[in-house]
This record gives structure tokens, C-alpha cells and sequence, in this order.
């Protein structure tokens, strides 16, 4: 526990410091770069109930408002090709993407026309498979991740995921359904539940080994500070001493059935699509209000107002609002963090975008994870890692994401007072009108 302490409290201290937005009047990304891949991030910001544990950009759905967003949405992808991007993976991502089927239909083929994009995953809710949208998906959705969290009804009450979404169960019995008609099933699990016991995690892992899902992502919990209060309300305070020796039974008895393809995915065969995009695409570029672009070294992140989101795209400007240029040894550790979740980092390549050897590079980070045994080859021109190594970089994950909440939470804590209830409370109020008549969202007062 000492090693994941020292970790944790350094990354804390780290990410803090460097993972700040400005804002920014200048609302164009820059143009795509030569020989440059990107996947296209596309985030649908609605969802039926709002989880205690979730941090990302989400509102209660309420149709006319998703219906406005969907138009705006369709607009920016199209100010996005119009820079001369172009997209062979595509991730859509929420908030429930499938809340509205004919909207997401229509948008992947308006992007799929618009870009050539061969492959496209998207998440999903479990009550969301049945027939007719999983016939909506057929041909469109090459990699469907269910957001099961657990098959334990006790947590998903706990979770208001009971009701709504269905018992372990019922779930269970629909990915089972599900399984064969999509090229590619993820069941994404969170695992470390303030009252989740190893009993409780077995049984999960032997659901999700019953599902017949591909694949399976088990995410530790974490609670960045503006859910840390609805959380502890809901399931209690974490123990993360219990983290390690959950992953380890995680780990431990997925062997037989899944091999690992990143510290937290786990699947049965080699299917080339893995939920973390950003292992697979160092750059990456995201529409939906609230998503976020990493570009030539530059984090853009896009309005979190559904108003202002709109508003700006009616008026043919990109919703761009913030921004953080990242230092060169900053975007050294990017890469070692991205590169070795994905299990493994390639020196050659590292030395050649770097114009130095990662030993000089990053000498503190290359030594901290040598002397805690995170490493299981190290030669010239390879670093892959031990299962040590492997928790180490969901420790690292766990706290890199909650820094991407907090900036998150940054942005809508920028917003008017009047827009903050509006998006809680979703009240009927129209999100179109004049500039004069909408409140401004974005980034406010971000230095």
C-alpha cells in the first residue's frame, strides 16, 4: 500500500498543477496535421437517471432538448470535415448514446458518409437491448459496451440502476441475447464498491464469463470531489486498500476465459477494438458539449452548455472554450501513461517523437516503476509490464481520470447560476433563442 500511496499522492499533487483549462475567444482547432491518425469522439450528453458515482457531462433526457442537440451535433462534425479532418474510428460515448435511436442512427451514417470511418463502438445501457435498437445497430455499431457497473442487485439498488435498468438477472439474460448479433460485446464493471465484498466481485466476473460478451472492462471506482459527497451518501466511503486485492482476484480469475489487452480490458480474442480509444489514437478529437480534443500537444475542451453549445453552432462557429498547451515532458508522460495502460511502450518510437531515450527523458518515472517491480521487460526497444505493473497503471488511471473530472467539474461550476438549475432540474425551457436572451456558459471566469 505504501508504493500505491506515494503514487496516488503524487499524481493528486501533479495533475492538479498541470491539468488546468484557460479559456479561449479563439473557437477553431487547428488543422490536421500530415500523416496524422485521429478517432472522431462523439458525446451524447442525456441520460434517463443520473448515476452518484458519474462525473462526465450528462443530463436528464428530455427529448426536445436532445432532438435541438442532435441538430448542433450533425453541424459540428460537419465545421470538423470542413477543416479537412478525416476519421477511420469513431467512439461515441455519454451520457446513454442510445437514449434516441433514430438521432444516433442518423448521425453515425451522416458521419460515416462524411468521413469513411470503418469502425465505430458506442456505449449502452442494459435495458437498452432489445430488439428493435439492437436491429437499429446491426451494420452501424461494430462494438456495443454495456454499462452493467455490477450484476449484484444489492449495488445497483444502491446505484438507482435497479429500476431502471433491470436486476443482475435480467441484464445477464439480455447481454446473453445481445451477444451474437454485434461483432463485439463489452461489458464495462466497476469494481471496489464501498460495501462490495470479493463474494460479491466473483460473482460478478462469473456473470460476465456466463454473458458471452468478447470483452470486459473492469473500472475502479473513483470519486473526484463534486461526486464524492452524492457517492458516499448512496454506497458509503471507498477503501482503497481494498483495490489491489480486488484486481488481483479480477485478474486472477478472468485468466482461464480472457487475457488482458489493456490494465483494465480484458477479452477473449484479439477484436482491434478496445473501449479506451485513447490507447489505440494518441490524438484524438471530440464533438458534444463537454468533450475534449488532445491535438499537436494542446487539450481543447468544448462548452458544457447545452445553450451555448447551440447557440454557437447555429451561428456556424466551432463551441471550443478551453484550452491547456502541454509542456514537452508533459507530453512525455502522456505517452508513458497511455502507452504502458496499453501494456506496452515502444522506446524506438519514444526516442524518435521525443529526440531523447525515455530513460533521460522521464529518469524519475523509469526508476520509481523499476524499484516496484512494474516491469517485466525492459530492453532497447520494449517496456511491458508484470501484473504489479498492470495495478500501478489502473492507479495511475484511476487518478489521471479523476483530474479530468475535476477539470469537468471546473466547467460547470462556470456556468450562470440560472444554467446550473436549468441542467439539473432540465426544466422545459427552450435551448435556442437570441445571444441577448441566453445565459453564457462555457468556461466563465477560467484564468
Amino acid at each position: 500500500m505504501i508504493i500505491e500511496k506515494t503514487l496516488s499522492t503524487f499524481l493528486k499533487i501533479f495533475i492538479n498543477r498541470q491539468l488546468k483549462l484557460s479559456k479561449t475567444s479563439h473557437n477553431i482547432l487547428p488543422n490536421p496535421g500530415m500523416g496524422s491518425n485521429y478517432v472522431l469522439y462523439v458525446h451524447i450528453p442525456f441520460c434517463e437517471s443520473l448515476c452518484p458515482y458519474c462525473s462526465f457531462n450528462r443530463f436528464i433526457f428530455v427529448e426536445e432538448h436532445a432532438r435541438s442537440f442532435y441538430q448542433s451535433l450533425r453541424k459540428e462534425i460537419q465545421l470538423v470535415s470542413d477543416l479537412g479532418y478525416s476519421f477511420k474510428s469513431m467512439y461515441i460515448g455519454g451520457g446513454t448514446p442510445t437514449i434516441l435511436m433514430d438521432e444516433l442512427a442518423r448521425t453515425i451514417d451522416f458521419a460515416g458518409n462524411l468521413f469513411g470511418i470503418k469502425e465505430v463502438s458506442c456505449e449502452t445501457n442494459p435495458n437498452h437491448l432489445t430488439p428493435e435498437i439492437i436491429t437499429s445497430l446491426q451494420g452501424r455499431v461494430d462494438r456495443l459496451s454495456v454499462g452493467v457497473q455490477s450484476f449484484n442487485d444489492e449495488l445497483l439498488m444502491q446505484m438507482n440502476r435497479y429500476t431502471r435498468f433491470g436486476s443482475g438477472e435480467v441484464t445477464l439474460r439480455r447481454i446473453q441475447e445481445a451477444a451474437d448479433r454485434i461483432p463485439v460485446i463489452n461489458v464495462d464493471m466497476i469494481f471496489n464498491f464501498p460495501r462490495q465484498t470479493a463474494k460479491m466481485l466473483r460473482e460478478d466476473i462469473q456473470c460476465v464469463i456466463a454473458s458471452n460478451a468478447n470483452q470486459v472492462t473492469f473500472n475502479a471506482l473513483m470519486a473526484s470531489p463534486g461526486v464524492e459527497k452524492s457517492l458516499e451518501n448512496a454506497m458509503g466511503t471507498i477503501d482503497y486498500s481494498h483495490e489491489e486485492p480486488f484486481y488481483q482476484i479480477i485478474s486472477r480469475d478472468l485468466e482461464e476465459h480472457f487475457f488482458p489487452v489493456t490494465s483494465w480490458t480484458f477479452s477473449r480474442k484479439d477484436s482491434g477494438l478496445i473501449d479506451e480509444y485513447i490507447v489505440d489514437y494518441e490524438e484524438y478529437l471530440g464533438v458534444g458539449p463537454g468533450s475534449f480534443s488532445y491535438l499537436d500537444g494542446t487539450l481543447y475542451a468544448n462548452t458544457f452548455s447545452l445553450r451555448e453549445y447551440d447557440h454557437k453552432l447555429n451561428s456556424e462557429q466551432m463551441p471550443v472554450t478551453g484550452f491547456h498547451l502541454f509542456k514537452t515532458t508533459d507530453r512525455m508522460r502522456y505517452r508513458f501513461l497511455m502507452d504502458l495502460f496499453g501494456l506496452c511502450l515502444d522506446k524506438k518510437r519514444f526516442k524518435k517523437d521525443f529526440g531523447m531515450p525515455i530513460e533521460r527523458g522521464l529518469p524519475l518515472e523509469m526508476a520509481f516503476m523499476q524499484t516496484a517491480g512494474a516491469f517485466e521487460k525492459n530492453d532497447e526497444s520494449a517496456i511491458t509490464l508484470t501484473q504489479k505493473g498492470r495495478y500501478l497503471m489502473v492507479v495511475m488511471m484511476r487518478e489521471f481520470f479523476s483530474g479530468v473530472n475535476r477539470v469537468r467539474e471546473q466547467a460547470r461550476q462556470a456556468l450562470t447560476q440560472e444554467e446550473q438549475a436549468l441542467l439539473v432540474t432540465c426544466d422545459r425551457a427552450p435551448l435556442a433563442g437570441s445571444a441577448k436572451t441566453l445565459p453564457q456558459g462555457g468556461f466563465g471566469n477560467l484564468s
